[in-house]
C-alpha cells in the first residue's frame, strides 16, 4: 500500500522475552506510553506527516492501542499532542473499566476479535463498545464466528489448540477505584496475578476467513485517513 511502518518493541528494553506464562512482568498501562513516546519520535521525522500516523496493535499490544484514545491518559502522557489517525485494536483485553474511559479521540477506533476467544473474550469488548458509541464520534466493533485468539497468526493451527501454561484474566473484573488503583470487583481489593480470577490455558487458532476480512477492513480505513484515494 506505500505506507511506512514503525514496530514498537515494549519488551527487549525491559528485559522481557515473553508476558504469556507471567503476565505481571509488565504493567498494562506501559505499552500506552511507549506508543506516546513513539509519536513525539515519528512526529518529529522530516519524512512522516504527524497527521497520518495510526496504531494497531494485537491482544496487549490491542490494548494498549485501544486505550491510547482516551484523551485523560493522552492529557496526562502525550506532551506532543498528536492525535493519531486511527487506533486499531485486534482482540484486545476490555475487562477494564478506567475512569472517563468513554471520553477518547473523535478519530477512528476499531475493534476486531473472535467471538470463540477464550484468551481474551469478548463480552468486556462489547460492553465497552456499547459504552464507546454514546460518545465517541467514529466507533466500530466486528465479531467473527468460530474465530479464536490471535486468529492472524498464519503459523499457528487452524485447529484450537491449547496455549500451555499461558495466563489470562479471563474471569476477572477490574475497575479503577480510586485514581490510579485497579481493583478486583469480585474482591474489592487490588487486583493481582496472584487472585483466583486468573486462568492458563486458553486457545489458539489461525482463521484465514477472519485474517482477510480483517485485512481488507484496515486495508480500507487507512486509505481513507491517510488519504490514498
Amino acid at each position: 500500500m506505500g505506507i511506512s511502518s514503525f514496530a514498537l518493541d515494549s519488551f527487549a528494553g525491559r528485559g522481557i522475552v515473553s508476558t504469556v506464562v507471567d503476565q505481571s512482568q509488565l504493567g498494562r498501562l506501559n505499552m500506552i506510553l511507549d506508543i506516546y513516546r513513539s509519536l513525539e519520535v515519528l512526529a518529529a521525522h522530516p519524512r512522516v506527516d504527524p497527521t497520518r500516523i495510526a496504531v494497531i496493535g494485537f491482544s496487549r499490544g490491542g490494548q494498549a492501542a485501544l486505550y491510547a484514545s482516551l484523551k485523560r491518559f493522552q492529557k496526562m502522557w502525550n506532551p506532543g499532542g498528536v492525535d493519531l489517525a486511527a487506533y486499531i485494536a485486534l482482540y484486545p483485553t476490555c475487562n477494564m473499566t478506567f475512569m472517563g474511559d468513554t471520553e477518547v479521540s473523535d478519530h477512528p477506533i476499531r475493534i476486531f476479535h473472535g467471538i470463540s476467544d477464550d484468551y481474551v473474550p469478548i463480552e468486556p469488548c462489547r460492553s465497552y463498545f456499547g459504552r464507546l458509541r454514546v460518545n465517541a464520534k467514529d466507533v466500530k466493533m466486528t465479531e467473527y464466528p468460530d474465530t479464536w485468539h490471535a486468529y492472524d497468526f498464519p503459523t499457528f493451527p487452524t485447529t484450537p489448540t491449547v496455549a500451555k501454561d499461558a495466563q489470562t484474566t479471563l474471569r476477572c473484573t477490574l475497575r479503577e477505584e480510586p485514581v490510579g488503583i485497579m481493583v478486583n470487583v469480585g474482591t474489592q481489593k487490588p487486583f493481582t496475578y496472584g487472585d483466583s480470577c486468573i486462568g492458563r490455558d486458553p486457545h489458539v487458532a489461525y482463521s484465514a476467513a477472519s485474517t482477510r476480512a480483517t485485512e481488507d477492513e484496515v486495508k480500507a480505513l487507512l486509505k481513507k485517513v491517510f488519504r490514498l484515494e
